[in-house]
């Protein structure tokens, strides 16, 4: 909560002062989207600008370029963005919070594995010099018994996210009797896949456009246009 009047008062300080305005404020605005100020676009620009130059001009082998946002839907096929940049995500209909699904997983093993952790933490401090921790790892009984659920769990997770079965990895939640950490109920939707990609259409006419994406990535201007670059620029390969 702290940190949410942080942020809400350095908002007001940047607004006040001509920085950044929330973006479409005049209609209620749009969350987490902000507008550069008469002041912050000037301060962004002088930022970018000596970024640039030493970035570019202090560097003989190093050129700046500045590529679309839009880019060949195959490029994002074959960097694995447009099979790969997915998240497996859940949501919770009591809080309406939506979460990762493997997040939640992760975080339960977590909680398995503190507690690992203090049982060998007492052990230590009980035993003092004489403790072997991987003797004690091998042998007691209870963190045996954790480390066997973590490894379960774990490996169940990356089998069903391999086999794409969603359903498998809401049903690993479900038997682990996993919560929500805002309402604490297990009322939890199907898991879905999300692209964290923002797509588009290309096109005058909506039935005929082609669908494209917004650059997820900024660095994938400089690998496709490196070519170009190295023979209109002339310069030497590394």
């Amino acid at each position: 909560m702290a940190n949410a009047d942080k942020f809400k008062k350095v908002i007001a300080h940047a607004k006040e002062y001509g920085f950044v305005f929330q973006s479409s404020e005049i209609y209620d605005g749009l969350s987490a989207v902000y507008d550069y100020g008469q002041n912050g676009s000037e301060l962004k620009n002088n930022i970018k600008k000596y970024w640039l130059d030493a970035m570019v001009k202090l560097h003989e082998n190093i050129v700046a370029i500045d590529s679309a946002i839009f880019m060949h839907p195959t490029v994002w096929k074959a960097s694995g963005h447009v099979g790969a940049f997915n998240d497996p995500l859940i949501d919770n209909k009591d809080s309406k919070k939506r979460y990762r699904a493997d997040v939640l997983i992760e975080d339960f093993v977590e909680k398995i594995n503190i507690k690992i952790k203090k049982d060998i933490a007492k052990a230590k401090k009980r035993f003092g010099d004489a403790f072997n921790e991987e003797e004690f790892r091998s042998t007691n009984g209870r963190i045996i018994e954790r480390q066997k659920k973590i490894d379960e769990i774990l490996l169940r997770f990356k089998t069903a996210m391999e086999n794409e079965d969603l359903a498998d990895v809401k049903q690993i939640i479900i038997d682990n009797g996993i919560v929500c950490p805002v309402s604490g109920s297990k009322n939890w939707t199907d898991v879905r896949q999300f692209n964290l990609m923002f797509d588009t259409k290309l096109g005058s006419v909506s039935e005929d456009a082609d669908v494209i994406y917004l650059r997820p990535e900024t660095a994938q201007g400089i690998f496709v246009n490196y070519l170009n670059i190295q023979k209109t620029g002339r310069m030497k390969l590394p």
